[in-house]
């Protein structure tokens, strides 16, 4: 077994992966099919071909726009997680949707959610993944918006819905906006995260912890540029959900020797690896591992670090966490031996 072989197959949790970026390519041109939407190009592999961000977008939307009913919600979650388990041995995700992107082409929060916990069960049945669910705020909707986003998730919530978050452009719209969609969605029981400092400043991670009520912070990158608010976050334990492949794309860190969470890690904060929207960006959970650690000729002990900080740093109970990480031991000390053969 080599070096890559070894990273890839590590046991993995993941934090920050949305679904509607999983989409296999595949997937989207059955869909277009099934629902009669045109898409851009009949050739499979040529779908996620883009190179703006503004591009990106366009495809983001148009690839969404395939998924409406609950058996296609149901199949994106399954095929996410069964691509997770085979390509980087991933044992639990709490997976982001946004309702804002379906509900507003008339598709129910109901069909949404009750879909992909479809997905989510059977993928825990056929391969042993288990998955949670975290609403996002889409930025670019009006704080109006966002609160009645959250209200209906929050009338339609089940079990496997677990907190609430916030993506998309984040410099034009900071996180104080969502105040409203925040304190209720806590009031509510549920966990609170955000993405924060990925092309905002790091005050921007200050107001979601304090303001918003956040309990970790997705990206972050932007947080050395403030000693203060680096401090504050080694002291306070803060994790980070990073993720090398798309950030290197979409903000110019295309050597992951010289991305800043190499920084961070150096600071002494806590992070792990995630792959985002995995399919739009040509990567997966096993390769996020492979790329990053191996091109900064991390070793080992490195690499399971990062793997147990995302156990720590899921919403799972004390019991759950703990349990996790003696049965990841258990599959560390077995391919350490693979390795050192």
């Amino acid at each position: 077994m080599d070096y890559a072989e070894y990273l890839r197959r590590l046991p993995k949790v993941e934090l920050h992966c949305h679904v509607e970026g999983t989409l296999r390519p595949q997937t989207v041109a059955d869909l277009a099919v099934k629902h009669d939407i045109a898409l851009p190009t009949t050739d499979v592999d040529r779908i996620y071909d883009y190179e703006t961000i503004y591009e990106f977008l366009e495809i983001f939307r148009l690839v969404n726009s395939t998924v409406i009913e609950r058996d296609d919600f149901a199949r994106i979650a399954y095929e996410s997680l069964e691509d997770g388990a085979q390509l980087g041995n991933l044992k639990y995700r709490e997976m982001f949707f946004n309702p804002t992107l379906h509900t507003t082409r008339g598709v129910a929060m109901s069909t949404i959610i009750d879909g992909l916990i479809d997905g989510c069960r059977s993928a825990e049945q056929d391969l042993g993944v288990r998955c949670r669910l975290i609403a996002d705020v889409y930025r670019q909707d009006s704080p109006a918006m966002a609160l009645q986003m959250t209200k209906e998730v929050i009338a339609n919530r089940r079990d496997e819905v677990i907190g609430l978050g916030m993506d998309a452009a984040e410099a034009p719209d900071p996180p104080e906006r969502f105040f409203e969609s925040f304190r209720t969605a806590g009031e509510a029981g549920l966990h609170l995260t955000s993405h924060a400092a990925e092309d905002g400043p790091p005050k921007n991670i200050s107001t979601c912890l304090d303001l918003l009520g956040c309990e970790r912070i997705d990206h972050g990158y932007h947080i050395l540029e403030d000693d203060a608010v680096v401090e504050r976050c080694r002291e306070d334990g803060i994790h980070f959900t990073c993720c090398p492949t798309s950030t290197a794309i979409v903000y110019g860190w295309p050597d992951l020797t010289t991305h800043p969470i190499n920084e961070m890690m150096k600071a002494g904060l806590l992070v792990h690896l995630n792959s985002d929207d995995p399919t739009m960006f040509r990567t997966d959970i096993g390769k996020e591992y492979v790329d990053f650690i191996g091109q900064n000729e991390y070793p080992p002990e490195t690499a399971k670090e990062l793997v147990r900080n995302g156990i720590d740093a899921s919403w799972l109970d004390a019991s759950e966490k703990a349990g996790l990480h003696r049965v990841f031991d258990d599959e560390f000390t077995a391919l350490d031996k693979e390795l050192a053969q």
